[in-house]
């Protein structure tokens, strides 16, 4: 049992806090692990994964389930709305030489995998409930919960999020998130004839993209410049998904434009950003993912840094002497890394936005994929 933490509460779910869980376990210490959301529910359609994420999952175990159930492929092309390739990005085999360097998957797949598999850790988990008050003194926290309880802990991990209640809770001073001028589209569709790995077609101020997710299903992704925040009824997502890929003649947008109907799944989400820069832990309660680093896709890495956050916490945790030890080193780790990819995204959104230099675009995106294969 480690000398300085045998027992912690996770306050959140969703794929940092799950991947936190899973590895406190695997060195024998006690979790609690609380979710707000009594049904443990993860909306959306798909999600990207670079090799750096899969990379994650083999050290979470869960690699060989997101290989059976999601799409793993190498490099992604980029086109031009009538269909003509003008470039291929490579995808480095982080994850070893016998896995592709790149996927998708379903988000509520993926959660499924996670939550199989922190179930399987020996973490209690409690659904429905969330944190009430939170006291802190030199021995350890005592955490009351909305379903009653008040159990005393070594450590408490926030992992709630963007809109983290925790860190409103610890850190009130703590920067809040800022919409980024776009917006994404995400819907689900049978996958076309031909597609076997990420393809993007960029046009002015709206980019269309798509991934398999399986064996027979894709998402597509769209971008686009919102000066700002929109907000529209269930009704209207469908005319105004299709509305945005009308311009692409590609065939295979046009196919995949035809497919979109009340089915589809389609989620409609306005990008933020945010990130801590003082410190992520506040005495025993520490805040991991987008609590304080919350990134916009561009480079397809908010999940995978949230789920190296949870990696990272629970080595440091395992071989420091004391939580004074081990909350600095975590994050001394982990900042740079963080706001490289946090800052290159939002430098890529500005660029889209503002139709500029496409050199530096790409030298930001081969600077930051060679950057996320480091080891972590």
């Amino acid at each position: 049992m480690n000398k300085a933490v045998q027992k912690v509460l996770i306050v959140g779910g969703g794929f940092s806090g799950m991947s936190a869980a899973i590895e406190l376990r695997k060195r024998n210490i006690d979790v609690d692990l609380v979710e707000i959301d009594p049904g443990w529910r993860s909306y959306g359609a798909g999600i990207t994964i670079g090799g750096a994420t899969l990379r994650a999952f083999r050290t979470l175990g869960i690699l060989d389930a997101f290989l059976e159930r999601g799409n793993a492929a190498d490099g992604a092309h980029i086109r031009l709305p009538h269909g003509v390739q003008v470039a291929t990005i490579p995808t480095p085999r982080v994850a070893g030489p016998d896995v592709p360097g790149s996927g998708a998957i379903m988000r509520p797949v993926l959660a499924e995998i996670l939550a199989d598999a922190t179930r399987a850790s020996g973490a209690d988990v409690r659904l429905g409930v969330t944190f009430r008050s939170i006291n802190q003194d030199e021995d350890g926290v005592s955490v009351e919960t909305s379903d009653g309880e008040t159990r005393r802990y070594d450590l408490v991990i926030g992992a709630d999020g963007l809109y983290s209640a925790m860190r409103e809770a610890v850190m009130p001073d703590a920067p809040k998130p800022t919409y980024t001028g776009q917006a994404v589209w995400r819907a689900v569709v049978d996958t076309p004839e031909g597609i076997d790995t990420a393809i993007m077609w960029l046009g002015p101020n709206v980019k269309v993209g798509v991934n398999p997710t399986s064996k027979t299903q894709s998402y597509i992704f769209i971008t686009e410049d919102v000066p700002a925040r929109q907000r529209f009824d269930d009704g209207e997502l469908v005319s105004k998904m299709q509305a945005l890929m009308e311009p692409f003649s590609d065939p295979i947008v046009q196919a995949m434009r035809a497919q979109i109907g009340n089915h589809s799944s389609i989620v409609y989400r306005p990008l933020e950003s945010m990130l801590v820069r003082g410190p992520w832990h506040k005495g025993r309660v520490v805040l991991i993912g987008d609590a304080v680093h919350a990134t916009t896709p561009h480079l397809a890495s908010g999940a995978c840094i949230g789920i190296e956050d949870a990696i990272v916490l629970a080595e440091e945790i395992e071989k420091a002497e004391s939580l004074d030890d081990a909350l600095p080193a975590f994050q001394e780790r982990r900042f740079e890394r963080c706001r490289m990819v946090v800052e290159n995204s939002l430098r890529l959104g500005q660029i889209e936005i503002n139709d500029g230099d496409k050199e530096e675009h790409g030298k930001i995106m081969k600077d930051s994929m060679i950057a996320l294969a480091q080891p972590v």
